[in-house]
């Protein structure tokens, strides 16, 4: 019986390309897992109005941990577009799959690593490791959205704040209204991963992410929450700074930064300016983890017109796995890939085409399956 069980999930578009290449890498590390295939994607939500089918929902929750491709997305009006015709019409409502696996297994906080591999001609400059932790369940991503504005909605909050009623003039099919929320106990989480990490490895600054001086209560809640945990961690110290200034500090000075932490929407803006600050999406690996589950992917997407012609840069999925390995405890293993990405990168005689080479995902593959 294999120790591990772990759900595959590779999507849709280029998800399939990039999770076949890492198949080539998991076999030669000789894994000692079952790799049991789930329906999740595009193609579920044109058939079954559901681009996460329940069926792959118990999957999750009989396996080790999920490996995920990427899956497609568009907007409401062009989603209901490309249901099949019995489906139309129907109220059905596209929701991001991957968010909802956050929220279902309360995968709280996201890890998102950006570190420049000597050799790479896209970093932009060597010596940057930076390690994003993004808060995965709540903020803007929550899904607690009005549109058109109903009128109670408009009410009890004018009730409860008066700057509502500037407002007032715009009809309600002229008004939507997103909620931010979020909690004491989810920043008090992600801000205390995030320590914790900077503790485990010895990194020596966190800095917390936010916009407290204009979004003053949620903001607010977080860098007040960063200040209280950082009180545990006296050899660790606690950095504030804007998202607005963070972005130009990271392009200015990039190597003075180590650990960021920050809210949800706020993550996903920062962590893809990291990303490309190391080479782009794809360097760019992530992990969804809660305390029982995690989901293990690269922070692109789909790419449609790349589909099937295994094209893209599969590094991101290959250090994904790596962090699987880490999360799975089989992290001699995950070195051992690390150490084969980083030659490969190096070296420099594989390359996709965003590095200015020809060679394939699989051709990448193989090269640092070779290594291993």
């Amino acid at each position: 019986m294999p120790k591990y069980k772990i759900a595959w999930l590779p999507g849709d578009g280029v998800g399939v390309d990039v999770m076949d290449a890492a198949k080539i890498i998991l076999d030669k590390l000789q894994l000692d897992a079952e790799y049991i295939h789930g329906d999740i994607g595009w193609e579920f939500w044109k058939t079954e109005a559901n681009p996460l089918p329940d069926r792959t929902v118990d999957l999750i929750n009989n396996t080790d941990c999920a490996l995920f491709g990427a899956i497609t997305s568009k907007p409401k009006q062009e989603a209901e577009a490309e249901l099949i015709p019995e489906l139309q019409g129907k109220d059905h409502i596209y929701a991001s799959p991957i968010v909802r696996l956050r929220q279902e297994f309360n995968l709280r906080t996201n890890l998102r690593p950006c570190k420049a591999y000597p050799g790479n001609p896209l970093n932009y400059k060597d010596g940057i490791d930076i390690v994003v932790f993004r808060e995965n369940t709540e903020d803007l991503y929550s899904g607690v959205e009005f549109f058109p504005l109903p009128d109670e909605v408009r009410e009890t909050v004018k009730k409860h704040n008066k700057k509502m009623a500037r407002f007032d003039k715009h009809p309600a099919d002229e008004v939507a209204v997103s909620l931010r929320i979020n909690t004491k106990t989810g920043c008090r989480n992600i801000i205390t991963d995030a320590f914790e990490y900077a503790k485990k490895f010895d990194r020596k600054s966190v800095t917390v992410v936010e916009k407290p001086n204009v979004i003053r209560e949620t903001s607010g809640l977080m860098v007040r929450t960063a200040r209280e945990v950082a009180k545990n961690y006296p050899d660790i110290e606690l950095w504030e700074t804007n998202i607005d200034a963070m972005c130009m500090w990271l392009i200015k000075n990039p190597l003075d930064y180590s650990v960021l932490v920050t809210s949800n929407m706020f993550g996903d803006i920062v962590s893809d300016l990291c990303a490309q600050l190391v080479g782009g999406l794809g360097f760019a690996c992530s992990g969804n983890i809660g305390d029982k589950v995690a989901v293990f992917e690269p922070t692109h997407g789909s790419a449609p017109k790349y589909a099937g012609q295994n094209k893209v840069n599969p590094t991101a999925m290959f250090l994904s796995v790596k962090m699987m390995l880490d999360w799975l405890g089989e992290t001699e293993m995950g070195d051992r890939l690390e150490s084969a990405i980083a030659t490969v990168i190096k070296e420099g005689k594989v390359k996709t085409y965003d590095m200015g080479g020809s060679n394939t995902s699989l051709e990448m593959a193989e090269a640092v399956a070779g290594l291993l």
